[in-house]
């Protein structure tokens, strides 16, 4: 699996972050999502699935 966040879309809603926190955070200045894996561990595949189907701006895209 690989991921990828599209910026502009993202409207910084943090629910990638609630979903699945060890891959995806937030900056600080402005709350857009950032990957903090952007291959993760087989482990944390169902919850970043999860966090992309909840993303309310479709931001996040999956490769699998």
């Amino acid at each position: 699996m690989k991921i990828t966040i599209d910026e502009e879309l993202c409207c910084a809603s943090g629910l990638c972050t609630v979903k699945a926190g060890e891959v995806f955070d937030q900056r600080d200045e402005d709350g857009i999502a950032v990957l903090l894996a952007e291959a993760p561990a087989a482990e944390h595949h169902d919850a970043v699935r999860e966090a992309a189907a909840v993303c309310p701006a479709a931001a996040i895209h999956i490769m699998e």
